[in-house]
């Protein structure tokens, strides 16, 4: 049997002890089989164990790592006598390394699955190049879904980063071919440019200097230039099995009718490499050949005295004359940003351009314009052409009023377009025959248009030292990297040419490989990611193919600027006679590309031109994936929780307080006990720091302000940061900018603003996971969880912000994306899921502590222990001095200050049980998923809630009389509202309307936002609690609204929703605060919130105030109503007594008073803070019963006391199980009343006592809840002698009724003495009907004259109250209500 362990290993190479060392590392047994001694002595160091067979290594192993370079080792290896399956276990796991082809490894997986061994993985290993994995192992498995789940532990221990493909072996093979592919073309290419640039006179190691920095530096230019040129041997690199290795490529895209021109070409060239038999063939000899055959040594020519292109322009700069007028040729992209810059610089400028808005435009910039070349270069000291090609730089100069003829003598020209050497030379010779000692500098550029604005282009510049030096400021002025080329006029464009033949070849290049990867059939976004950290990576297939894979080509770089740059390395290739096919093939692919329609496009679209031959698409946008699958992928967490590490570390680094920039007040949806500034002067701050806080937090709320706004704003707070630490003594801090979590926000504006006062961070963090939002990062990419699904953050709803939009979900590329190019994808650092799983803190800090001072850094997060991991090794690098400025969402906050989560806060937890007010609930958010937890939220309280709709059209597109008028109505409906306890949805128009630009859009949001402040600032009732959805809605509410200067974090009202308290100083002290993310939450968090936190009506049941009396041996009256008087009466009184009550209503009543009668019963008892219900009496008709069940009425008494036992029987049951359909009490009355009642007069012969053997048969036949009884009660007055109860029938009654459940009633409690009131209520009586004397009371105060109706429904009511309030004492149920 296989021990789970054990590794065996069938031949062995130097990656394969590296990864044997890692294996024994990670507590696995290595046992191997190899032939080389020398090999096999480095794997016995190691600790492994030495097999005598490929069957031996295979014993007792779990997995099997082979190593295999052609097919025809299959047999032998696997199959053999001593074969591998020999001695492996049908269990054990086949991870094969080899070159051999897809199809090959196809038929062996089909070879093995017939000899009972169905777990083979296909492998492509090799160490990364790239900074992060610079070193570590890269992996691609392929195989199926068992296979690769039994190799995940072992892979894992290998390498740093995995690319997993499951159903499909052979993918590793076909990685493999592609970087192939790459390799050779990058090879052929790289010799290509060192031969012709050292031909043109270009010293190999300054060409090697400046194009290993620029664009067109790839790995292969980098690693293998310097062996080109000083003949060193690479071990290990044989040109002939690599020749070898692409004939396979080739044969499988000729299987595949598949094209690769490139390729085909290279391949060429390194078989001719090869022709050269000096045993073993590599770089060296294939340099050697081409020294021959073309008659120039690149090697002889390196070893030939160098200079320094970077010295010679510091001494240019530091002589160089003073300039007072420049003419500038050309205002397109780059050159309108290079004048723009000029005129920054304080230098004036001319500007001309055939385009007249072009003109326009730079007038309003504060520049000068000229109608003609020549006007813009009379009484000018230097001209700069800055235009198209040779044509147009012959013409501005030689035309029709051209410059030449108007320059002063002695002016200088900056000739900065991309032309050939041989035109600058050709112009400079002509300018000569000018006789004016006209100077020319050739100084093409490059860097695009931001870093032309910006003053931060390379230049690559050449001429006259006198033309240098007049012309060195303005160079400067224009350059973050001037390059000063010797051998006159030309030769700076010499280099950029070999920089464009190189940049073009990569960029043709990297559209074959991913073609032709897409074509094999593999994830072309996989197979970026693969090969950017592998060697055939360069910079233009790390910059143009993200173009490719979105499938947008918005130009940055023309198809056409390619046709034309390599068009120039064309012609001067032949000047030179140089050979340079593989750049001719790529030329020949930029003009289909243009003959095609495309050449306006980026010049990425040359992928196109293989797109439309082979019938195939590049384009691969970032899927969403399944979350449960991408979790499952990850390494295990790191086993020990840091958190307790963290607190430690926090006591003994108490002097660093962790200061939190919030964007708007969502920040604080993960901590507890913090506090939160809402102002920041530097009295304010000395206070927090005194305090020693481990964290607070400022809520700048500048997400919605304007860049330049939001830019100050955090300059102005960091200084007042600084001022107020420096105050207080061995005070420290470290600056938070809490963002959005959906990367929606000001940056890089913030962290630029705070470094500009703060100083320069050894890194800027970027961390944007946010597990209670389900926002995950994992291999760079930030996803955004819906569902079951991670969705690319760049493909979610948020990514089209108007304000704040972006397209890349990559944050590599977000950075790039969001810096315009300044800080490119390939320059940021992250921090893997692997890393922080793996090595823990201690890993953390080791990588931070090697990142070089200014960068930036991505960290990867799937859980809170990785944010925990990462939180602690951040503490231990600032411990060692690191500074570290954060642009995080909220769980970095409570990971990096260990805060534990707390469970949900209730209402109850701030003691709001009593509170009765209703709630506000305030919407400004426009994210869809505001829209639809809105919807959700009206579907499902709708019934309690009142909804008043704000129109955005009127407060943010309407005159000033129209918002006015939309604020007052609002803000009066929002008072009644609110003082009427309805929990109350203020909530603006969901169509959302945008600027036609982002600033527009700022300030429709701004006056949206405004028009929200001014409305609640109106409304003078203190709500119950405040919900305000949407950051921006949230931070003015609180800050301008609500005039709060600070708050306390309670904690969360729901995961990801923090609650705050607000300070004294506002104007509702201690209200809460719900802060609900406009982005958080499913559809129904926001219902679920207000759920929990409105002043939901309790809705009692009559049979729940007859349960509490039983329970609290008290009754509860029921007084009849007739009219709004009535009513309010016994509202008040109830309410001033807490006493719960009935409101009772007789047929007479309701004939008069109707259906409105019943309506204000049932919203009085709604809004009513004690517990009343409404009750129907006397209902002695089925057709009237049958109808007011339909009404609203809690309960009902069935009257059929005027009929025989049987028919009163069948009566009440008929209505009974009507009324408990719709979970009504049911009253009936057996025995008879006599007396007057409402004009119903009952006659004293006509009078019954109930009798308790018909009353258990009627109880029985019923199933009613409650029996009013005749014990001698009358309705209206007594007789004169007073009442004659039957108590001891009352005592049977009650002991028959209790044993069944069934509440007892006595009507005509009216005039009934205290006494008998108690006595009866001793014996069980539950409910009290009170009418006559609460009449009377009504009827008496109208005998009183009052001046208006107004005083007459006053007196009325008071007299009525007082009556009631005295029952509800007698009855026992004053300060019972519940």
């Amino acid at each position: 049997m296989e021990s789970n362990n054990v590794v065996g290993f069938i031949g062995l190479d130097d990656l394969s002890l590296e990864m044997a060392s890692l294996l024994v590392q990670s507590g696995f047994l290595v046992q191997g089989y190899e032939l080389s001694e020398p090999i096999m002595d480095g794997f016995l160091k190691l600790g492994g164990a030495k097999c005598a067979s490929p069957m031996d290594a295979g014993r007792g192993a779990a997995y099997i790592i082979v190593l295999m370079y052609s097919a025809d080792q299959v047999d032998s290896i696997i199959f053999g006598k001593e074969g591998a399956v020999k001695g492996m276990h049908k269990d054990s796991v086949i991870i094969l390394r080899s070159t051999i082809s897809p199809a090959e490894i196809q038929k062996l997986g089909k070879h093995l699955t017939e000899v009972g061994i169905t777990s083979l993985v296909d492998s492509h290993m090799f160490k990364g190049v790239s900074k992060s994995l610079n070193g570590k192992f890269v992996v691609t498995a392929s195989g199926r879904k068992e296979a690769i789940a039994k190799a995940h532990s072992v892979l894992c221990a290998i390498c740093e980063k995995l690319n997993i493909i499951e159903c499909e072996l052979g993918a590793g093979s076909k990685i493999r071919m592609v970087i192939e592919l790459l390799e050779g073309i990058h090879l052929v290419a790289s010799l290509e440019s060192m031969f012709l640039g050292t031909q043109s006179g270009i010293h190999p190691w300054i060409l090697y200097d400046i194009i290993s920095n620029a664009a067109g530096s790839s790995w292969i230019f980098t690693n293998r230039v310097p062996q080109m040129l000083s003949g060193d041997r690479i071990p290990n690199h044989s040109l002939n099995t690599f020749v070898e290795n692409l004939g396979f490529v080739l044969d499988m895209a000729t299987s595949l009718r598949f094209p690769l021109p490139l390729l085909a070409t290279a391949h060429q060239q390194l078989i001719h490499g090869c022709s050269c038999k000096s045993g073993e063939n590599d770089v060296a000899t294939l340099v050697k050949v081409w020294e021959k055959t073309l008659g120039i040594s690149i090697t002889d020519a390196s070893k030939a005295e160098s200079y320094s292109p970077n010295q010679l322009a510091d001494q240019i700069v530091t002589t160089s004359k003073p300039i007072k007028r420049i003419g500038f040729i050309g205002l397109g992209a780059m050159g309108f940003g290079m004048a723009t810059h000029l005129l920054g610089s304080n230098f004036c400028v001319v500007g001309y351009d055939v385009y007249e808005p072009s003109l326009s435009r730079f007038a309003n910039a504060g520049g000068l314009v000229g109608k003609t070349p020549a006007e813009v270069s009379k009484d000018a000291d230097l001209v700069v052409i800055m235009v198209t090609n040779e044509a147009q730089a012959n013409e501005v100069l030689f035309g029709d009023a051209g410059s030449a003829s108007a320059l002063p003598v002695g002016a200088s020209i900056i000739l900065s377009s991309t032309v050939s050497p041989g035109f600058v030379t050709q112009l400079e010779r002509r300018l000569q025959d000018e006789s004016k000692d006209l100077k020319l500098v050739d100084a093409p550029v490059s860097g695009g248009v931001k870093k032309a604005a910006d003053g931060t282009l390379t230049i690559i510049a050449s001429g006259t030292d006198e033309a240098l030096k007049c012309t060195g400021s303005v160079l400067s002025a224009l350059s973050e990297k001037l390059y000063i080329i010797k051998g006159g006029c030309g030769s700076g464009s010499c280099v950029k040419m070999i920089n464009q033949l190189l940049a073009g070849v990569h960029i043709a290049t990297s559209a074959e490989a991913m073609a032709f990867g897409a074509r094999l059939g593999l994830n072309t976004r996989m197979l970026f990611d693969v090969i950017t950290n592998s060697e055939g990576t360069s910079w233009m297939f790390e910059n143009r193919v993200p173009h490719m894979l979105d499938n947008d080509y918005t130009p940055y770089s023309a198809i056409d600027i390619f046709v034309k740059d390599l068009d120039i390395v064309s012609r001067e290739s032949r000047f030179h006679n140089i050979p340079v096919p593989i750049s001719t093939i790529a030329h020949q692919q930029f003009l289909s590309g243009s003959a095609a329609g495309w050449g306006r496009y980026d010049d990425a679209a040359v992928v196109k031109v293989y797109e439309s031959l082979a019938g195939v698409k590049v384009e691969d946008k970032l899927p969403a994936l399944k979350k449960e699958d991408v979790l499952n992928s990850l390494p295990s967490e790191w086993p020990e929780d840091p958190v307790e590490d963290i607190c430690r570390l926090e006591s003994h680094y108490a002097s660093k307080v962790l200061v939190v920039l919030d964007d708007d007040p969502t920040g604080t949806q993960t901590v507890h006990d913090i506090e939160v500034l809402m102002e920041w002067n530097v009295e304010s701050l000395i206070d927090q720091f005194n305090k020693r806080p481990n964290c607070f937090f400022i809520l700048t709320n500048s997400r919605s302000l304007s860049s330049e706004k939001a830019v100050s704003l955090v300059k102005d707070i960091c200084r007042n940061i600084e001022v107020a630490a420096k105050s207080v003594d061995n005070i420290g801090y470290t600056v938070v900018l809490r963002g959005d979590s959906t990367l929606r926000g000001h940056f890089p504006e913030e962290p630029d603003a705070a470094v500009s006062v703060l100083g320069e961070m050894d890194a800027w963090i970027i961390c944007p996971f946010f597990l209670q939002g389900g926002r995950y990062t994992v291999e760079d990419i930030h996803y955004v969880a819906d569902s079951d699904r991670l969705v690319p953050a760049g493909q979610t709803e948020f990514s089209k912000d108007a304000a704040f939009g972006y397209k890349a979900s990559n944050l590599r590329e977000w950075v790039e994306e969001k810096t315009k190019g300044r800080i490119p994808a390939k320059n940021v650092a992250s921090i893997s899921i692997q890393l922080l799983r793996k090595g823990g803190p201690s890993a953390v800090c080791e990588h931070l502590c090697s990142l070089p001072k200014g960068s930036i850094c991505i960290v990867n997060a799937a859980s809170e222990r990785d944010m925990a991991v990462f939180a602690a090794g951040m503490i231990q690098a600032e411990m060692k001095g690191k500074l570290f400025l954060c642009r995080t969402a909220a769980s970095f906050v409570s990971a990096r200050i260990g805060i534990k989560p707390k469970t949900p806060i209730s209402p109850k937890d701030v003691k709001l049980n009593k509170e009765k007010n209703g709630g506000l609930i305030v919407v400004g958010s426009y994210v869809p998923k505001t829209t639809k937890q809105v919807e959700e939220l009206r579907s499902q309280l709708g019934h309690i809630l009142k909804c008043i709709e704000v129109s955005v059209e009127k407060i943010a597109m309407k005159s000033l009389e129209d918002r006015e008028e939309e604020i007052n109505r609002a803000a009066e409906m929002a008072n009644m509202f609110l003082r009427a306890h309805k929990d109350t949805l203020l909530v603006t128009s969901r169509k959302l309307i945008t600027g036609n630009s982002p600033s527009e859009s700022l300030e429709i949001n701004f006056r949206v936002s405004s028009a929200l402040v001014d409305i609640v600032r109106r409304i003078n009732s203190r709500p119950r609690y405040i919900l305000a959805k949407g950051g921006i809605t949230s931070s003015d509410l609180a800050t301008k609204a609500l005039e709060a200067k600070r708050a306390q974090v309670v904690g969360q009202a729901l995961a990801g929703v923090p609650l705050w308290q607000l300070g004294p100083e506002s104007r509702h002290p201690g209200v809460p605060y719900i802060v609900f993310p406009g982005n958080v939450g499913d559809n129904n968090a926001l219902a679920e919130v207000v759920k929990n936190w409105a002043c939901l009506v309790k809705h009692w049941s009559t049979k729940d105030l007859l349960l509490n009396a039983e329970k609290g041996g008290y009754a509860v009256g029921a007084f009849n109503v007739y009219n709004l008087e009535g009513v309010e009466a016994v509202v008040a009184a109830a309410e001033a007594e807490k006493s719960p009550a009935i409101l009772q209503i007789h047929p007479s009543a309701l004939k008069q008073g109707g259906i409105p009668l019943v309506t204000c019963c049932i919203s009085a008892a709604e809004q009513s803070n004690v517990p009343i219900t409404v009750h129907f009496d006397h209902g002695s008709s089925k057709h009237e019963l049958v109808g007011v069940l339909e009404l609203g009425f809690d309960s009902v008494m069935v009257d059929g006391s005027h009929l025989s036992l049987k028919e009163n029987i069948v009566y009440t049951k008929y209505i009974s199980d009507l009324a408990h359909s719709k979970e009504m009490l049911v009253e009936a009355e057996l025995g008879r009343l006599s007396g007057t009642e409402d004009d119903l007069t009952v006659e004293d012969y006509e009078a019954k006592l109930t009798d308790v053997t018909q009353a258990r048969e009627f109880i029985d036949e019923t199933s009613i809840d409650a029996l009013a009884v005749c014990v001698g009660n009358v309705h209206g007055k007594y007789p004169a002698n007073g009442p004659n109860l039957r108590l001891e029938l009352l005592k049977d009654l009650h002991s028959m009724t209790s044993e069944k459940g069934i509440f007892l009633v006595l009507h005509g409690a009216s005039g009934l003495p205290r006494e008998i009131i108690k006595e009866c209520i001793n014996l069980g009586v539950r409910k009290f009907n009170v009418n006559t004397e609460v009449r009377n009371a009504y009827l008496e105060s109208l005998r009183s004259p009052k001046k208006d109706l107004i005083h007459v429904m006053e007196s009325a009511k008071e007299a009525m109250k007082a009556v009631i309030a005295e029952k509800m004492h007698l009855f026992g149920s004053a300060g019972k209500a519940v």
